[in-house]
């Protein structure tokens, strides 16, 4: 495959795996609260049990980095695509979460099958990879918005799995790579790449326990103010920034370096969380889903290229593994708190979020000042 058709392919797959496999519940989400007997609380623990099988198979990936093969890739497709069938097909709590659990296991590995197979690529642009999620996020709020007013929300997520089967199938051609076991260096790690290491670890956790708080709740804080459609919208424009956002945060960490990059786009990202806390004036809401879907898939590109750098190896896996743990304790954290308002839940992100971006800085402060090569 040439380095062009390798990146494309697996934009293919993270716009599956992530964009609708994984994203998808957020639209669909009000709606099930209205029609399937789901109260946000409920909604809180699905979305949790999906985050739970990301970190699950994070961890199994960053433990055992060969069992990320070529058949294992395309047997975790068909996971995710089934799983979504059956979330038709139930109707209670334990089983919703179960599926998602699913879901999100495939999820993990497809990533990373994704991502390391791009990184193994000499040619491949992990940019525009890493830009299919957006894609994927935007085409499940089209899905969303034009079909939600003809079908049931069973109807939805067979829609849901048509299209994840649909996105998914030319990755199925990729020749899955493992992430390497050691690190690109040679001599030991020293006191400050052990220390930088330490640090991005934490701050891509606070990034994972911050973001999947705006965006789990962010459809269902504007689609519950009266209008069914304004949710969807959102969410479609949130996909929309999210598919050049990589590409414009590669082209600027060329600019102003990496290190500047990752805090300017953590700050960014504080501001999408803290807007619909002060307001849910819907105008607000959509610089808030332009704000955090230029910014999510950005932090994750930034962090990773910061991390590749250090001697260390397998690096992927283990920030996605910390990534997963803040995702799980997100919803978790202000699932008691949200009540008939999810003003609290952003208050909470703004603030995890604005920790992330003091730990941006901090790496920034530990790294030389050079210029990045991204």
């Amino acid at each position: 495959m040439t380095g062009r058709r390798v990146s494309l392919s697996a934009a293919s797959g993270l716009a599956a795996a992530m964009g609708v496999g994984r994203f998808v519940f957020t639209p669909i989400l009000p709606i099930m609260v209205d029609s399937a007997g789901v109260s946000p609380s409920s909604g809180a623990v699905i979305a949790t049990a999906n985050y739970a099988g990301y970190l699950l198979g994070a961890v199994v990936l960053s433990i055992r980095p060969g069992v990320n093969t070529t058949a294992a890739f395309r047997a975790w497709a068909v996971v995710l695509v089934v799983s979504e069938l059956a979330m038709a097909a139930v109707d209670s709590t334990a089983l919703f979460s179960f599926l998602r659990l699913l879901a999100g296991m495939a999820s993990a590995a497809i990533f990373l099958g994704c991502a390391s197979t791009v990184a193994h690529h000499a040619k491949a642009s992990p940019g525009v990879t890493f830009g299919g999620v957006g894609t994927g996020i935007a085409a499940s709020g089209i899905l969303t918005l034009v079909a939600a007013p003809h079908l049931w929300w069973q109807g939805l997520w067979l829609c849901s799995a048509a299209l994840t089967a649909i996105l998914i199938a030319p990755a199925l051609a990729l020749r899955i790579h493992a992430e390497s076991r050691s690190g690109g260096g040679e001599n030991p790690l020293s006191t400050r790449d052990r220390t930088i290491w330490r640090v991005l670890l934490a701050t891509y956790f606070l990034e994972g326990l911050g973001y999947i708080i705006v965006g789990t709740f962010l459809v269902a804080a504007v689609g519950g103010h009266g209008n069914s459609s304004v949710g969807p919208a959102v969410w479609i424009v949130v996909g929309l920034a999210a598919v050049p956002a990589t590409v414009l945060w590669h082209a600027v960490a060329r600019r102003i370096t990496t290190k500047r990059a990752l805090v300017a786009a953590f700050s960014l990202q504080t501001i999408s969380a803290l807007l619909p806390a002060l307001t849910s004036n819907s105008a607000v809401a959509v610089v808030s889903a332009v704000l955090f879907g230029g910014t999510f898939m950005g932090i994750t590109l930034l962090t990773l290229t910061t991390a590749a750098r250090l001697p260390i190896g397998r690096t992927a896996a283990a920030l996605t593994t910390v990534y997963g743990v803040g995702q799980v304790l997100g919803p978790l954290v202000v699932a008691r708190a949200i009540g008939d308002s999810y003003t609290v839940a952003f208050i909470v992100a703004a603030v995890v979020l604005a920790l992330g971006t003091i730990g941006a800085a901090a790496v920034a402060r530990l790294q030389t000042d050079v210029r990045a090569e991204v």
